[in-house]
């Protein structure tokens, strides 16, 4: 895959991730990096970012890895999806996410996410599973 067909599948981010504010920061086969400024749109009762919000962001990181690792032909979709909520990430703070294969086979790929404050601790780990399919109409 060439740079300019890596960096079109990985910017091309689906509607649900803008609506969320979801920014690529870089793209790479073996690292995807992210980011999301964390709203009270965002946020739980307790005005720091909802679980839901920050599994989204892990989600959409890891099918966006999948999709830059994938032979032509392929698509994916998330078979299995673990998170570890470590600490909250407040309302103004910045949620930066950083994904990482841990195996990326001809079938499945399984990536982790990193999801960190602004002050660079970890809030969520998040280990995902994605299966390789071949999309029929």
């Amino acid at each position: 895959m060439t740079r300019d067909e890596l960096d079109r599948i990985a910017f091309d981010q689906p509607a649900f991730a803008q609506l969320l504010g979801f920014r690529l920061v870089s793209a790479e086969p073996d690292e995807v990096v992210a980011e999301l400024s964390v709203t009270e749109d965002l946020a739980n009762r307790n005005g720091v970012m909802h679980g839901g919000a920050l599994m989204a962001m892990a989600d959409n990181l890891g099918g966006t890895a999948t999709m830059i690792n994938l032979p032509e032909g392929k698509t994916t979709t998330t078979l299995e999806s673990k998170t570890n909520f470590l600490r909250p990430i407040r309302i103004g703070d910045t949620a930066r996410a950083r994904c990482v294969p841990l195996h990326k086979g001809r079938t499945t790929m399984v990536w982790q996410t990193t999801i960190s404050r602004g002050d660079g601790k970890p809030a969520a780990i998040v280990t995902q599973t994605q299966i390789v399919i071949e999309w029929r109409d």
